[in-house]
């Protein structure tokens, strides 16, 4: 199967399209800012993250994780949610046949890319993605925009040593520059009460949640993701 070819959600207005269209005039001082509820792993936390607003919900494909799910269970979730809702996979290292086979069998909207990937490798499976780079000391975030130049936006995370991701730690928002060229995925450590503060100072195209609306490890907490999504637009309308 051409990897090319491989078929999109129809959803035109979704995370990933407004990802596409951010140089267009009209789009780059949009001010609200949007919302992704990542590490979904069963269908009611999903249905109630898109009730509550949610713009994209993010599978975790990286066995290690608390928060992975089997392509089965990602499959039947993907085929109850409503529309205009993105759905994105989230990779680290993976081997080329599981990338192959996850994508065969799901039309994700959006990849995410957690670890080691190169540009190509990020670029190869014909869909939009995005690079999650972790926020250590010395790393050049405009080297990096130029790196993975045909990424859809950055993800920016806390660095935790042996930590892909997922670490619940927030990182010094002051170490972002300004003016970067890729629209800004803000994660590390974001929960109901901090979420406010973050769109405030980061402006952030959008950001990333997982732990910080969970009751545990996998299993969301329907009232936070709503006081997430609600911190949220409460700053960046």
């Amino acid at each position: 199967m051409c990897r090319s070819c491989l078929c999109f959600r129809s959803a035109s207005t979704g995370f990933s399209d407004k990802l596409a269209r951010f140089d267009h005039p009209g789009f780059r001082n949009r001010p609200l800012t949007r919302v992704k509820i990542c590490g979904i792993t069963n269908l009611p936390d999903a249905l109630a993250a898109a009730a509550a607003g949610a713009d994209a919900l993010g599978f975790v494909f990286y066995e290690p994780s608390p928060r992975c799910v089997n392509i089965d269970a990602a499959k039947t979730i993907l085929a109850e949610l409503p529309p205009f809702v993105t759905t994105v996979g989230l990779f680290v290292n993976a081997e080329q046949a599981f990338l192959e086979s996850v994508l065969g069998r799901l039309p994700l909207d959006l990849l995410q890319f957690h670890g080691d990937e190169t540009e190509a490798e990020c670029r190869q499976w014909g869909r939009p993605y995005i690079k999650a780079l972790r926020m250590q000391e010395g790393l050049d975030l405009v080297e990096q925009c130029q790196t993975y130049h045909s990424s859809r936006g950055i993800l920016l995370d806390a660095f935790v040593a042996g930590k892909p991701g997922g670490t619940g730690q927030v990182f010094d928002w002051n170490t972002i520059p300004p003016g970067l060229e890729k629209p800004i995925v803000l994660a590390g450590g974001l929960d109901p009460s901090n979420v406010g503060a973050a769109v405030k100072q980061v402006r952030p195209w959008a950001v990333d949640v997982s732990g910080g609306v969970e009751a545990a490890k996998g299993v969301k907490d329907h009232a936070l993701i709503k006081a997430f999504i609600t911190g949220v637009h409460s700053v960046s309308e």
